[in-house]
């Protein structure tokens, strides 16, 4: 839906082009005047011959042919000018600024709803209702503030013009620049991923911004955002998005762990990983990710800081510590060398401190050691400030060139925004971004290199049997499927099972105990939530404990059988999936019992999922080290832990059916993982 005449329209007409620059008519067209907008510029307003120096007609059938039209006048005569102007006037694109559209009440959704027909029977593009507008490097169709426009800067897509109108705001100073920049309001007929969609098909190497910032209040369709996102990082391209309005309004029934804990926020978490799009939860926090993404990628996790104040380099140590990286200590005789020409009481172990009363020189031969002398440095970050005793312009200029001409990537920590406001200015000139919060710039970091890259596309059907999945859930009731059923789905999956006996009469228990022998582990069948009735029991060591648990659990109301199974000891894991609709499965991993039953520590992902994202989930809960061995206790089988992952994951791809399921817990023991206890949720 994206055109040329919204991209490069030759023409233009603002339709309520004012005088009166303080009314979102009067300064979009005072913005496409003062950037100098090439193409012909029209106006309509009944009241005026001229609008800011450009002639004003006061019907729309009198206008000459033109590609873009801007409207900026009551909701109500917006669908009487969209139709004269598609049927007269071959106008294809349209950025509707006015509100009282769907936004507001019914009858406004009737009109934006009428707008997009005509739209569409046109062929013609729509921007909006309800936005800023839209601003590149041919016009700057926006009634806001124009932020210096760059094709090196960045392309910004925005549900929401207030926040973008903020983000650039706040961005500008520290030297961060656009590209384009499109707010699409209510998206009536174009939201962000159409958007997205156009960059991934237009998108030139040479010529394409290579970072892309998304605000985003609705995910619309899901899979495009995944189709066009992944496309255009494979390109070359990085994303960071904010997605807003992920908590919960409502109750959700609990039906397991998994219902409890899958949200549209895990969701919307699991479909960036997949894409390998940075999630950002703030609009400072995207700019600075923005930030990093636009300088070279860092290579691995050791990192210098360089610093002529102690404190703020603690803080910068403390955020890329949490963030797994790493501070390498510099010792040996290069660190010797180099301490011998710094000031007395410099310290080189990294943090680097030149002191307050370090100089420009100094900085310089810092980095140079960081970079050709000292090993395994893959980032140098910069603290240098103000003193207020003196400029910093030699400073800022070494650090300009040093970044200029480095092989790995460096990253100014400038926080004198008042002292040294002209050498700031200065080094901004220059074309650099500046983090005046390390903090922020640590987390960024952080988040940037912890972020996977995008996942195969490939669906991993080795060792699951999909025709019988299919025959076994046709065949089945909707409700929680029977433990024979469920049995029967993961063995057909390639999920390890442990041996289990349903027991109808107490003789029949008391064989299949003595063929597992005991211990053995005894649940209730019938009730949804076992343990809330009492109905498992671990640990039945002789024929008279079996005995008198069976003759308990037969009573529970809702029992109609016991289901017995060899009692297995080990690491207690999870895995769950929910269906979301829109996403498709969205599912979940992590340790089990407290890890998942109050620490609530899982990691997301969206089927089919890959063995490299199964291994990523597995990586990211917080409990990982106790997962690979921690204190002289050994780890699970991380391999088949994986391995598992993937496996339910085909399977729920070619069941949509299965609306839940909890694996939980299954069992890690040495080399073997096994499930012990599911439930699975069918609705048809």
């Amino acid at each position: 839906m994206i055109n040329d005449q919204l991209i490069n329209p030759q023409s233009i007409v603002v339709i309520g082009g004012s005088n009166n620059t303080h009314k979102p008519g009067g300064k979009i067209l005072q913005n496409l005047i003062d950037h100098q907008y090439k193409g012909r510029l029209y106006v309509v307003n009944p009241k005026e011959g001229m609008v800011q120096g450009v002639r004003s007609y006061q019907n729309a059938e009198d206008l000459p042919p033109v590609d873009l039209a801007i409207m900026a006048i009551s909701a109500k005569h917006c669908p009487g000018y969209v139709k004269i102007l598609t049927s007269l006037k071959n106008t294809k694109a349209f950025i509707i600024l006015s509100a009282g559209f769907s936004e507001e009440n019914e009858a406004g959704a009737e009109l934006e709803n009428e707008i997009v027909q005509i739209v569409d029977s046109a062929g013609a593009c729509l921007i909006g209702p309800n936005c800023i507008g839209v601003m590149n490097q041919f016009h700057s169709s926006v009634f806001t503030p124009v932020p210096r426009m760059d094709p090196g800067g960045v392309d910004f897509i925005s549900g929401s013009g207030a926040t973008a109108v903020f983000i650039m705001e706040s961005g500008q100073p520290k030297g961060l620049r656009f590209s384009s920049v499109y707010s699409v309001g209510n998206s009536a007929q174009v939201g962000v991923e159409d958007i997205l969609k156009y960059m991934d098909i237009t998108y030139a190497p040479q010529t394409s911004a290579k970072v892309k910032l998304l605000y985003i209040e609705s995910i619309d369709d899901p899979d495009k955002l995944l189709k066009h996102a992944s496309s255009l990082i494979r390109k070359g391209c990085k994303i960071a998005a904010i997605k807003s309005g992920t908590s919960e309004a409502g109750s959700r029934a609990a039906l397991s762990h998994t219902g409890a804990l899958t949200s549209s926020d895990l969701a919307v978490d699991a479909l960036f990983r997949k894409a390998g799009i940075v999630r950002c939860y703030g609009r400072e926090e995207l700019i600075t990710v923005a930030s990093v993404l636009l300088h070279p990628e860092i290579k691995g996790k050791n990192i210098a800081i360089v610093t002529h104040a102690g404190g703020p380099a603690v803080m910068l140590t403390d955020a890329l510590a949490g963030g797994r990286h790493k501070i390498p200590e510099i010792k040996g005789r290069e660190s010797e060398e180099l301490l011998l020409m710094l000031n007395e009481g410099a310290s080189v172990s990294n943090p680097i401190d030149l002191l307050a009363t370090g100089t420009a020189e100094q900085l310089g031969i810092v980095i140079d050691y960081c970079e050709k002398k000292f090993r395994n440095i893959d980032a140098i970050m910069v603290i240098f400030g103000s003193t207020g005793l003196h400029e910093v312009f030699d400073a800022y200029e070494v650090l300009h060139q040093k970044m200029l001409s480095c092989t790995i990537p460096i990253f100014p920590v400038l926080p004198s925004l008042f002292t040294a406001r002209r050498e700031m200015e200065y080094f901004l000139s220059k074309g650099h971004i500046n983090f005046p919060d390390e903090v922020l710039l640590g987390r960024a970091v952080s988040r940037v290199y912890s972020t996977p890259k995008p996942a195969e596309t490939r669906i991993l059907r080795d060792d699951v049997n999909i025709p019988l999945i299919k025959e076994l859930i046709a065949n089945a009731p909707d409700g929680f499927g029977h433990p024979g059923l469920v049995h029967d789905l993961l063995v057909a999956a390639g999920i390890p099972v442990v041996f289990e006996k349903v027991c109808r009469t107490l003789n029949e228990a008391l064989e299949v105990a003595s063929n597992l022998i005991y211990p053995v582990v005894m649940k209730v069948v019938g009730p949804v939530h076992k343990s809330d009735v009492n109905g498992v029991v671990l640990n039945i060591n002789s024929d008279q404990h079996l005995e008198a648990e069976y003759n308990r659990m037969i009573e529970i109301p809702g029992a109609d059988a016991v289901l017995l199974q060899k009692m297995l000891s080990g690491t207690e894991l999870f895995i769950g999936a929910k269906y979301e609709p829109a996403f498709g499965h969205i599912i979940l991993c992590g340790l089990g019992g407290i890890f998942v039953e109050v620490l609530q520590d899982v990691s997301s992902g969206l089927a089919p999922l890959t063995y490299t994202e199964a291994h990523s989930m597995i990586q990211s809960v917080k409990s990982y080290r106790i997962i690979k061995g921690t204190r002289g206790k050994p780890g699970i089988n991380e391999d088949l832990f994986a391995r598992i992952i993937v496996h339910l994951s085909t399977m729920l791809r070619f069941a949509v059916e299965i609306k839940e399921i909890d694996l939980n817990p299954l069992i890690g023991h040495g080399d073997d993982i096994t499930v012990v206890d599911a439930r699975i949720l069918i609705k048809k």
